[in-house]
């Protein structure tokens, strides 16, 4: 595939937040602690100072891939945990079925090439890429469907607690219609045996996406992390008790949102007072304090302060942490240089780092994820044919069909010469207004405003009406425009990997591989 880059502004999908963090806007300098770049990078790694026990760490992760032939560079790259001299790149993401949208796929992609390039930026050091598994997650909607092209798949399922202990047992109808799509071409066989055996041959959700994901990136050296693990959650166990007694990151995080928010940016999470819940099979609850007893809501479950570090104490695999105690949890059990996210990931973490500092934990580099745009043969042709350029494609459908009456059209639609002509007449008639009395210039103006809106209006029907005349190209439009943005928005949050495997096999992700820039800071388009 051959690769063309533009600036996120470009594309007009991403936050201002986000847009101001990947261009170093000095507002958003003390919210995070390392810039995302080469510097930034031998800063955070001279300044890591990772406590936990790496052995513990190695011995889950062997234990964890029992169950699957581990390739030569995943081996190595767990066992390289155990040197102090490996750090993890983490991104992270929930238990999409069948991967979810393709900007999973890409998010793993960002975390294998960063890890490549700072092995060869500082080759003293190794660096493993991690996929950290959602695996604590209770959004089951959010999980249960994929999209191939036009259909929809959804999982149908009664479903509660921790969506990485939900049995696949029920799946398999979802399974049949997935597979059904990837059809019996050589590489939708070779997917769909892969696909068949991960979610038929596991019991949990956790283990089937392991080893989906390990069959797509194994050759890549990537590492999945389950920390819904007892030894994993016992170094945490200390943070746990005080932030759930303390309520620490209630108000580290509060204060941020409210910084962030008086110099004009939105925030993406809010906390609460308490930010874990209690998890066993089947349930996953909030934890509330009322009167001095810790709940868990929606249950007879209840504990008194002495009563809830025992509990942390002896089981800490039952406290979950929520989404802004989870990259304090993450940090503290990987020896991580960098977190890699979507726009909304970034602007949350953003929102973190006084939490960070208050239990002394490490604040990671903050690497917004590579996304990408897959432009497909046909759509290639359109383009050419149209005359629409991979930066113009961004731009809204109605600018477009403008912009192409205005190219393939010999008369002038623009009356801005007799826009410029008439408001010089105006300006004449005013000075000689003003000559007679003072007070008739305003009426001038008036007068030259009503003329100028009513060349303006002319101006729009003289197109409208121009429009009318192409309607074959301004269809081609909109379906180019709909086929690459399905309902409106970036490809990749919508289309599942099927349709890129049916088409270009294992070729998919070794381009996304060879093309994806994780320090550029560019947004990727693919011509397949």
């Amino acid at each position: 595939m051959q690769a063309k880059y533009i600036s996120y502004q470009e594309t007009n999908a991403f936050s201002s937040t986000v847009l101001d963090y990947v261009g170093k806007n000095e507002k958003l300098s003390s919210f995070y602690k390392y810039k995302p770049d080469f510097s930034g990078f031998a800063k955070a790694i001279a300044e890591r100072n990772f406590s936990a026990d790496r052995a513990i760490l190695v011995s889950t992760l062997q234990k964890q891939y029992t169950s699957i032939n581990l390739s030569p560079l995943v081996k190595a790259n767990i066992e390289l945990l155990a040197d102090k001299k490996t750090f993890t790149i983490t991104t992270g993401h929930q238990l999409n079925i069948f991967t979810g949208p393709l900007y999973f796929i890409y998010k793993i992609v960002t975390a294998i090439n960063l890890a490549n390039d700072l092995k060869q930026q500082f080759s003293e050091y190794n660096f493993v890429p991690v996929y950290w598994m959602a695996t604590e997650d209770h959004d089951f909607e959010e999980i249960n469907h994929t999209k191939v092209e036009d259909k929809m798949l959804t999982w149908n399922k009664k479903a509660s607690g921790a969506t990485g202990r939900l049995d696949t047992a029920d799946i398999a109808e979802v399974l049949t219609a997935y597979k059904g799509y990837l059809g019996i071409s050589e590489n939708g066989i070779k997917f769909s045996k892969i696909v068949d055996h991960a979610y038929s041959k596991n019991e949990k959700l956790s283990d089937a996406t392991r080893e989906l994901v390990d069959a797509l990136f194994s050759k890549y050296g990537l590492v999945c992390v389950d920390a819904d693990d007892h030894n994993l959650k016992s170094q945490f166990a200390e943070i746990i008790y005080k932030d759930i007694t303390e309520e620490n990151s209630f108000k580290y995080i509060s204060k941020t949102n409210a910084d962030l928010e008086s110099l004009g940016y939105k925030t993406q999470v809010n906390p609460r007072e308490i930010n874990f819940f209690y998890m066993i099979d089947g349930l996953r609850e909030r934890i509330v304090e009322e009167n001095s007893q810790y709940k868990v809501m929606n249950s007879s479950i209840e504990f008194t302060k002495e009563e809830l570090q025992k509990e942390i104490n002896t089981y800490p695999e039952r406290f979950s942490p929520n989404v802004v105690m989870r990259p304090v949890y993450q940090e503290v059990i990987l020896p991580n240089l960098a977190y890699i996210g979507g726009g909304a990931e970034v602007t949350y973490w953003l929102q973190l780092k006084a939490n960070f500092d208050h239990y002394k934990v490490d604040f990671p580099v903050l690497l917004l994820r590579n996304s990408a745009m897959v432009i497909d043969k046909r759509s290639e042709t359109r383009m050419e044919i149209l005359g629409i350029s991979h930066r113009n494609l961004f731009s809204e459908t109605e600018t477009l069909k403008n912009e192409w009456v205005k190219s393939h059209v010999n008369f002038e639609f623009s009356l801005d010469n007799e826009e410029r002509s008439v408001a010089a007449i105006f300006d004449q008639i005013k000075l000689n207004a003003y000559k007679i009395d003072k007070s008739l210039s305003q009426s001038a103006d008036a007068a030259k405003t009503r003329a100028l809106k009513l060349i303006s209006t002319l101006e729009k029907k003289m197109l409208r009406a121009e429009k009318r005349k192409h309607v074959t190209s301004f269809a081609q439009i909109e379906n180019l425009k709909e086929k690459l943005f399905p309902t409106g928005v970036l490809q990749e949050r919508v289309l599942n990997i099927a349709p890129m495997v049916v088409l270009y096999g294992d070729d998919f992700i070794d381009s996304l591989v060879s093309t994806f820039k994780p320090l550029d800071h560019q947004f990727t388009v693919l011509f397949a």
